[in-house]
């Protein structure tokens, strides 16, 4: 039996969220997604979604777009 459960239970943004987190357009989103700077997971109709994990380690390297700021 295989373990799988981190990866059903794990948070999934849609590309409009993550858009939002950034401050880019959703499209800039999917276009980081096909470079594959962001890997995505397709819904059953076909949307993409992303791992919230994986969204905040790619804000994390981005100077200026840090979560919060204990300074703050």
């Amino acid at each position: 039996m295989t373990n799988t459960r981190s990866t059903e239970d794990e948070e999934l943004l849609t590309p409009a969220e993550v858009a939002a987190m950034f401050r880019v357009d959703p499209k800039t989103v999917t276009r980081w997604a096909k470079a594959g700077k962001l890997s995505s997971i397709r819904t059953l109709g076909g949307h993409r979604r992303y791992r919230a994990s994986e969204v905040a380690r790619l804000r994390a390297g981005i100077p200026g777009q840090r979560a919060e700021s204990p300074e703050a």
